[in-house]
C-alpha cells in the first residue's frame, strides 16, 4: 500500500483507434495509503507522507549518519557509469549526477537505469528508511557490474558496443540479449559492407561512384534508428541495381527481321520499313542513338502491338509506361529525396526493372497527357525524348546523370492536335491509318480467329467461319478503322458455339453410362437428337455429324442480332438539300451527312450540330460564294429572286448532334448541299467530298485523306472529290482500294459541282456582245 507521488507534466496520445496515453511525471515523494475513500470514478484515499525532498538539502549530515554504506554505494555506482561508454551523452550525465546529487537520491535513481525486474523496483519502492533502501540497491549494482565484465571478456572486438547497449537497452536479459542484440549489428554491419563492395565492383560513371561512396560512408556513422539510415539504404541499392554498362546485343539480320515483322502483323508497310532502316544502319555503326518514333493513329490498329513486335525483332527487352491521364511531372522525373516516401520516375524503375540500358520503351498514349499543380509531365518528357540530351537524364531521386541515349522510345498517340509542339518537334511521327476491307479479313483469318479459338478452347475442326461471313460482319456489325470491335464480335461466335460443344459433350456422354438393357429404346432416342438443325434451335449441333459447326448469316443473325450499321446513303439521298462529307477523327475516318432547309423568314442562316468556329465560318462562306453566283448557276429562293436569304431563311444541320464537329474541310460539302437545295436537283448517292473553300471559289488541301477515303470505302461509295493539291496523298491508299474508287481532283468550285451532280451544273452562258476588248 505504498506509492510515489508525482506530477503529470506531459499528457500524449489520442482516442482513435483506441485510446492510448502517455504520460510525463515528476516524482514528488513516497506515501502510504491510510483510508479509501472511493473507487469510481477515479480513486481517492487518505494518505500519509513517508518521505521529504527537503530532508535530503543536508548532504553532510546525511553522510555522517549512513557512514561506510553510503560510501560503498557511491563506489560500486562510480565503478558502473565509468565502464559504460562515457561518449554517449547520457552516460556523461548520470557520471555528473553522481557527483552534483545528494547520496541519499542515488539508490531511487540508479534502480530505474539499471536492469532489474519489476518486483525489485517494488521492494526498493516499499523501503522507507534510507539505511535499507542502500542494502537493498548494492547487490543490484554488484550484479550488473559482473553481468558488464562477463561481456567485456567474450566480446573484446566490440567492447564500446556493448557498453552502448548495456546503459542504452535495459529491457533486455544480459546473458542473452545483447548476443543478440550484437548479432543483428554484425549483420547489418556485413550488408553495409557488401553494398559497399557492390558499389565498388559496378559499373557506374564516375559521377555516381563519388556520390555512392559518399552515401555509404554516412551510412557507416548513421545510427539504424534514424529514418533517414532506411532511405540511404534504399538509394543505394537502387543505384547498384541500375544497369548502368549492361546490355543486350541486337540481332541485326534484316531478312529475319522481316519474316517476324510479317508473321506478327498485316500491313503496316511504314512501320517495317522504318525498323528495318534502323537496323540497316545499326550494321553499318554500332553506336547509333535510339530513335524517337511516335505512332499516330485511330484506337485499334495495333500500334501498341507492333512495338511490343519491334522488341521482339531486335532481340531487346520491353517495357511499356502507361502515360494516359499522368498529371504530375514526378512521375516522369521522380521526387527529390527530402521528400517522405520518394521514388524515382517511372524511366528510371522501367530501367530497373528490364535490367538493360538498351530497351525498347512504348510510351503509350502520349497524347493523353494532363496538367495539374505538381507540374506538366508533358514538358518533364522533353528532355527524355530529346536524341542531344537525354545521354544525362537526370533524375530528381537519382541526382545524379543516367544514359538514356541507347533506349528506343516509341510513342504512342490517336492525334497530334493535343501533344505539345515542342514535344511533338522531338519525336518521328509515322502515321498508322485504319485497315480496309480486305486487311481486316486478312488479319482476321491470320490472327485473330485463331487467337480466339485458342481462348475459347476450340480447334478448327469444331468451327468454320469463310470470308464471306468475315465480310459480313466487318461491313454489317463494325464500323470502326482498328480491329477490336471485330475481335469482339469474333468471340462472341466462338462463345456461343462454345456452348453448342459443351452440350453436345455432355448428351453423347450419357449413352455410355446407360444401361445395355435399354436396347433399341435408346438407340432410336439418339437417331432423333442427331437430326441437323440450324444453330439457332435448340438441338444439338456439337454431335459428330455436324462437325464443323459452319457460320453463316443465319448463324450471325442469331448469335449477334440484327446487323448494326446498314447501307443507308442512296436512301437519305433521295431529295435535294443533301451531300455527304468525309470527316476525320481520332478514331479514324467519317463519312458526315449535312442536311438543309428553307423556309420563309428574315433571311437568317441558323447551324445545328455543335459546329465549331472554323466550321461556322466555312458555312457562311459558302452561302457568301453562293450569293454571288447565284445569277450564274440561276439559283433561286422559293419567291425566284437571285438573292437567296431575302425573305427566306436558311437551316444547316449536321447530323449527329451529339458529336462535336469543327474544322474547314466542310467546306465544298456545305457548298454541294446548298445548291442541291436551291437547284432543286439531288447530289449524286455515291460521291463523298472534302475540301476547303475560299471566298473566290477555290479548293484548298486538307489533311487526313487516307482515312477519309477509307471511310468511303467501308461505306460504300464509289466516287470522291478532294482538292487537287492533295493528289499526292492517293500514294499511300492501297492499289486495290484505289481501283475500286474514282478520284476527282477539283481545283475550285465549278468542278465540285459538275462532278457533284449528274450531268454537271449548268452555267449560264454569258452573251457576246458583253465581251469588249477596250
Amino acid at each position: 500500500r505504498i506509492g510515489t507521488a508525482a506530477l503529470a507534466v506531459q499528457v500524449v496520445g489520442s482516442n482513435w483507434p483506441k485510446p492510448h496515453y502517455t504520460l510525463l511525471v515528476t516524482g514528488l515523494c513516497r506515501f502510504q495509503i491510510l483510508q479509501l475513500l472511493k473507487e469510481k470514478p477515479y480513486p481517492v484515499a487518505e494518505v500519509q507522507q513517508l518521505d521529504r525532498l527537503e530532508q535530503f538539502t543536508n548532504g553532510h549530515k546525511s553522510e555522517e549518519e549512513l557512514g561506510e554504506l553510503s560510501e560503498q554505494f557511491y563506489k560500486y555506482a562510480v565503478q558502473l557509469v565509468e565502464m559504460l561508454d562515457m561518449s554517449v551523452p547520457a552516460v556523461a550525465k548520470l557520471r555528473r549526477l553522481l557527483d552534483n546529487l545528494p547520496r541519499e537520491a542515488l539508490p531511487d535513481i540508479l534502480t530505474s537505469i539499471i536492469r532489474t525486474t519489476n518486483q525489485e523496483k517494488l521492494q526498493i519502492l516499499d523501503a522507507v528508511r534510507l539505511e535499507e533502501r542502500f542494502k537493498m540497491t548494492i547487490p543490484l549494482l554488484v550484479r550488473q557490474i559482473e553481468g558488464l565484465k562477463l561481456l567485456q571478456k567474450t566480446r573484446k572486438s566490440k567492447q564500446d558496443d556493448d557498453k552502448r547497449v548495456v546503459a542504452i537497452r535495459p529491457n533486455r536479459r544480459i546473458t542473452h540479449g545483447s548476443i543478440t542484440e550484437d548479432e543483428e549489428e554484425e549483420e547489418d554491419h556485413d550488408d553495409v559492407v557488401m553494398l559497399e563492395k557492390k558499389i565498388r565492383t559496378s559499373s557506374m560513371s564516375e559521377q555516381a561512384l563519388k556520390v555512392c561512396l559518399k552515401e555509404i560512408k554516412r551510412l557507416k556513422k548513421m545510427p539504424q534508428s534514424m529514418p533517414e539510415y532506411a532511405l540511404t539504404r534504399n538509394y543505394l541499392e537502387l543505384m547498384v541495381e541500375l544497369p548502368w554498362n549492361k546490355s543486350t546485343k541486337d540481332r541485326l539480320e534484316i531478312r529475319a527481321a522481316r519474316i517476324v515483322l510479317d508473321n506478327d502483323h498485316y500491313a503496316m508497310e511504314k512501320l517495317k520499313k522504318r525498323v528495318l532502316e534502323y537496323l540497316a544502319v545499326r550494321q553499318l555503326k554500332n553506336n547509333l542513338k535510339g530513335p524517337i518514333l511516335c505512332f499516330v493513329g485511330p484506337p485499334g490498329v495495333g500500334k501498341t502491338s507492333v512495338g511490343r513486335s519491334i522488341a521482339k525483332t531486335l532481340g531487346r527487352e520491353f517495357h511499356r509506361i502507361a502515360l494516359g491521364g499522368v498529371c504530375d511531372q514526378s512521375d516522369i522525373r521522380g521526387h527529390r529525396r527530402t521528400y517522405v516516401g520518394s521514388m524515382p520516375g517511372r524511366i528510371i524503375n522501367g530501367l530497373k526493372t528490364v535490367g538493360v540500358n538498351n530497351p525498347v520503351f512504348l510510351l503509350d498514349e502520349v497524347d493523353k497527357l494532363a496538367k495539374s499543380l505538381q507540374g506538366d509531365p508533358a514538358a518533364a518528357l522533353l528532355e527524355v525524348l530529346d536524341p542531344e540530351q537525354n545521354h544525362s537524364f537526370t533524375d530528381h531521386y537519382l541526382n545524379v546523370a543516367f544514359d538514356l541515349s541507347q533506349v528506343l522510345f516509341i510513342a504512342t498517340a490517336n492525334t497530334t492536335a493535343t501533344i505539345p509542339p515542342a514535344l511533338l518537334d522531338r519525336m518521328e511521327v509515322i502515321q498508322v491509318p485504319g485497315y480496309t476491307q480486305e486487311e481486316k479479313i486478312e488479319i482476321a483469318h491470320r490472327h485473330l480467329i485463331p487467337k480466339q479459338l485458342e481462348l475459347h478452347g476450340l480447334t478448327p475442326q469444331q468451327i468454320q467461319i469463310p470470308q464471306v461471313t468475315t465480310l459480313g460482319i466487318i461491313t454489317r456489325y463494325t464500323r470502326e478503322a482498328g480491329v477490336r470491335a471485330l475481335d469482339r464480335k469474333l468471340g462472341a461466335i466462338c462463345r456461343a458455339v462454345a456452348v453448342k460443344v459443351a452440350e453436345g459433350q455432355h448428351k453423347e456422354a450419357k449413352p455410355d453410362r446407360a444401361e445395355v438393357g435399354e436396347g433399341e429404346d435408346c438407340k432410336e432416342h439418339i437417331t432423333e437428337d442427331a437430326k441437323p438443325e440450324s444453330i439457332g434451335d435448340t438441338a444439338d449441333l456439337a454431335l459428330p455429324p455436324e462437325m464443323p459447326i459452319l457460320i453463316d448469316f443465319h448463324a450471325l443473325k442469331d448469335i449477334l442480332g440484327p446487323p448494326m450499321y446498314d447501307m443507308e446513303v442512296s436512301e437519305r439521298l433521295n431529295q435535294p438539300g443533301v451531300a455527304i462529307g468525309l470527316a476525320w477523327t481520332p478514331l479514324g475516318g467519317e463519312i458526315m451527312f449535312v442536311e438543309a432547309s428553307r423556309m420563309d423568314g428574315e433571311g437568317q442562316l441558323t447551324l445545328t450540330g455543335q459546329l465549331g468556329d472554323v466550321m461556322k465560318e466555312s458555312a457562311h462562306l459558302a452561302i457568301s460564294w453562293l450569293r454571288s453566283n447565284a445569277k450564274r448557276y440561276q439559283l433561286t429562293n422559293a419567291s425566284g429572286s437571285f438573292d437567296l436569304l431575302d425573305n427566306t431563311d436558311i437551316h444547316l444541320h449536321f447530323p449527329a448532334g451529339a458529336v462535336t464537329k469543327d474544322g474547314p474541310s466542310a467546306g465544298v460539302t456545305i457548298v454541294t448541299c446548298l445548291a442541291s437545295l436551291f437547284s432543286g436537283r439531288l447530289v449524286c448517292s455515291d460521291v463523298a467530298m472534302t475540301g476547303e473553300i475560299t471566298l473566290r471559289g477555290l479548293v484548298l488541301p486538307v489533311g487526313g485523306i487516307k482515312d477519309k477515303v477509307l471511310a468511303a470505302h467501308r461505306a460504300g461509295l464509289k466516287r470522291i472529290i478532294i482538292p487537287q493539291r492533295n493528289e499526292k496523298d492517293l500514294e499511300e491508299i492501297a492499289a486495290h482500294v484505289r481501283q475500286d474508287l474514282t478520284f476527282v481532283l477539283a481545283g475550285c468550285l465549278d468542278e465540285v459541282l459538275n462532278a457533284a451532280f449528274d450531268g454537271g451544273f449548268a452555267v449560264k452562258a454569258r452573251l457576246e456582245h458583253f465581251n469588249s476588248k477596250l
